[in-house]
């Protein structure tokens, strides 16, 4: 997801209900692409490595430079987190938000979808 510019929602509230309804009261894990500043990768790294959410940060190689997975106990609190928390961690250019459908194998362990 690019940073969200003029006043239009980034999410519809069509979309944004769907995925409610969907995860209710589960966990929202999502996977979160991060395009940097090539000067700031380190420091930008270690920045989103302090939110408590972030269960793993990788500085990558290729299109995008930092991996991200995030969990939260609901859609509403993602969604803050991508919209007003991230955007203020200097460095970042770009982001992409995929959100986990099922995890087939998570932590180490294997589990049945």
């Amino acid at each position: 997801m690019e940073k969200p510019t003029g006043s239009k929602a980034p999410v519809s509230r069509a979309v944004e209900s769907a995925y409610t309804k969907v995860w209710g009261e589960e966990n929202v894990v999502a996977l979160i692409a991060l395009k940097v500043e090539t000067s700031e990768a380190d420091s930008v790294a270690s920045d989103v490595a302090k939110f408590p959410e972030a269960e793993d940060v990788f500085l990558v190689t290729g299109d995008t430079d930092i991996f991200l997975k995030v969990r939260f106990p609901h859609y509403e609190e993602l969604k803050d987190f991508v919209l007003h928390r991230l955007p203020g961690v200097h460095g970042i250019r770009e982001t992409k938000t995929l959100l986990v459908v099922t995890a087939y194998k998570e932590g180490g362990e294997t589990r049945s979808a």
